[in-house]
């Protein structure tokens, strides 16, 4: 069926207004605009505006920002589940304004205790497939979310989780972006040997094809898979009945996952690691994820001279010399942290950088790894009126993830293992009880000890590209957080390969094709990231922002 054709209409509503055809809910005739919202008492941006306003209500009903994160991120495995579900796994950054601290959660979960890399390479695989048994790894999500809130959050995870519940339960109209992607999955899946998808149709198209813009889906069984987890603080989910149909469904199809392997996960509490840029302190959760990669790319460019405009072919290039050297490092050494090569603070260290950033010339490079020495997503972001604000991701990686959906739960199991590597030498490569490298990373500012606020663009390995592009808009080029997101931006694929948005002018297209780049203009934007954040005024009230590449809002109180 052609989407863009598709004749299906809207249900008049009551008052007998003309019907509109689904389809033009994804056709824009005129650019829109969006402005900076502003708050005092709380402020929930995402991707989804449903997701948003239930995590505003339950600030309304006395939770703080760790609740309303919670709820959000609960609604978005209803609302988004093109992007993350209750089987991914979840990061944060939590800002306690009465500790004045900032407090980093990783709820990735490690691969099962009997994942086997030989015989992966043994049956001819020379690297992990994206879909299927193999590229599960412990679901992190649900413990996340009620560790967060056993910590830090003023209600029960139950609370939290009943805005997603009565969504789940009752249906939620399918936004246009979600849609797309949906349909997207649909089309790719349908023609896919792979695994059997039997059960994902089932679940999340029973009509036979992806829900159309406006379009209303609901699952009881995610509902009740919601309710188990909040009624019980996640322990259903690892030791429970539900712990009892993953393993049940893993034996019966392949898989290596086991309820030993679940009754064994905790999310760990980590120190978040940090670069300053120009002033403001940039934070990012530490390996396994890879935000460090946009920490070394920050740290690169503010050796170099300041420049004077972003729209300018050398502001380009800069930026994206810096985060090939970065990503070249971080592909090579970041892993589960206890099999690394070499440190965090290695990486990050001024005479390391100082090297890296001596390679940035004139012509485009053909980036490498260097050699330091020893010495695929949801994002959200929330404040309260007390000054407590979380940045907080959670993803299946590769859309609905692995394509795998335990029968009668709703939950649609990641894929996040297909970023291990099965070459023995690697650090990252596959093996028992070890976490794979991750994509997903929340952000935070800070300045002088005070919380600036969360930031985040999710996207894959667009995610710490897109870090560096809007913290420099905020910071080098002083933008308010709409402009910041608004901007149109670059993404650095490999070798000397750069993908730019439309938006980008002829001219620096021409100019870094004489760089030597490898440049590829494309009209789409769904590849480019989706970010929102939420900063804290001179004056003390909340400025966010959220941009037009997803279908978010900012609900504000």
């Amino acid at each position: 069926m052609n989407f863009d054709r598709q004749e299906a209409l809207v249900p008049a509503a009551a008052h007998g207004c003309a019907r509109l055809p689904l389809a033009d809910a994804l056709r824009y005739r005129y650019p829109s605009r969006r402005a900076v919202v502003f708050g005092t008492r709380g402020m929930v941006a995402t991707g989804q505006p449903l997701a948003a306003q239930a995590g505003l209500d339950i600030l309304k009903r006395g939770g703080n920002a760790v609740d309303a994160a919670v709820a959000t991120a609960a609604c978005l495995t209803v609302a988004e589940p093109t992007s993350n579900g209750i089987g991914g796994d979840c990061f944060a950054l939590v800002w306690m304004e009465k500790e004045k601290k900032l407090h980093g959660l990783n709820s990735s979960g490690p691969a099962p205790m009997l994942a086997d890399a030989e015989a992966l390479r043994a049956a001819g695989h020379r690297e992990m497939s994206p879909l299927g048994w193999a590229a599960v790894t412990v679901p992190g999500a649900p413990a996340g979310w009620s560790e967060l809130v056993r910590r830090f959050g003023k209600l029960t995870l139950a609370e939290d989780l009943a805005p997603a519940i009565a969504y789940a339960r009752e249906g939620v109209a399918v936004s246009p972006t979600v849609s797309l992607l949906w349909r997207q999955a649909f089309e790719k899946d349908s023609r896919s040997q792979a695994v059997d998808f039997g059960e994902w149709f089932k679940t999340f198209c029973p009509e036979g094809r992806a829900p159309m813009p406006g379009e209303v889906w609901r699952s009881s069984a995610h509902a009740e898979t919601l309710s188990r987890i909040g009624e019980s603080g996640a322990e259903d989910f690892y030791r429970g009945e539900l712990a009892d149909k993953l393993e049940a469904f893993a034996q019966a199809t392949g898989g290596w996952l086991r309820k030993a392997d679940l009754a064994g996960f905790s999310p760990e509490w980590v120190e978040p690691i940090s670069v300053s840029f120009r002033g403001f302190d940039v934070w990012e959760i530490p390996p396994n994820g890879h935000g460090i990669a946009a920490l070394m790319a920050l740290k690169i460019l503010e050796g170099l001279k300041r420049p004077g405009e972003r729209e300018t072919e050398e502001t380009y290039h800069l930026q994206i010399e810096a985060m090939k050297l970065a990503f070249a490092d971080v592909r090579t050494f970041v892993a589960d942290p206890r099999f690394m090569t070499c440190r965090t603070e290695d990486l990050l260290s001024d005479a390391y950088l100082e090297k890296r950033r001596a390679l940035i010339g004139h012509e485009a490079l053909d980036p490498t790894p260097g050699h330091p020495e020893r010495g695929g997503t949801v994002y959200l972001a929330a404040a309260d009126g007390e000054g407590n604000m979380v940045s907080m991701i959670q993803s299946n990686y590769m859309g609905f993830g692995s394509g795998l959906v335990v029968p009668g739960t709703g939950i649609a199991l990641h894929n996040r293992g297909a970023n291990f590597s099965l070459d023995p030498a690697s650090p990252n490569v596959l093996a028992p009880c070890k976490k794979p490298y991750h994509t997903i990373i929340p952000g935070f500012l800070t300045k002088a000890g005070e919380a600036v606020g969360p930031f985040g663009v999710m996207g894959a390995f667009m995610q710490p590209q897109g870090h560096v592009q809007v913290i420099t808009n905020l910071v080098d080029f002083t933008m308010n957080p709409q402009e910041a997101l608004d901007a149109p931006r670059w993404q650095w694929i490999s070798e000397k390969k750069v993908l730019l948005e439309q938006a980008v002018s002829p001219d620096i297209v021409r100019g870094l094709r004489e760089r030597g780049h490898e440049v590829d203009v494309l009209e789409d934007s769904t590849s480019f990231g989706r970010g929102e954040m939420i900063l804290r005024t001179a004056s003390g009230s909340l400025a966010g922002a959220t941009e037009p590449r997803t279908d978010g809002c900012v609900a504000v109180w």
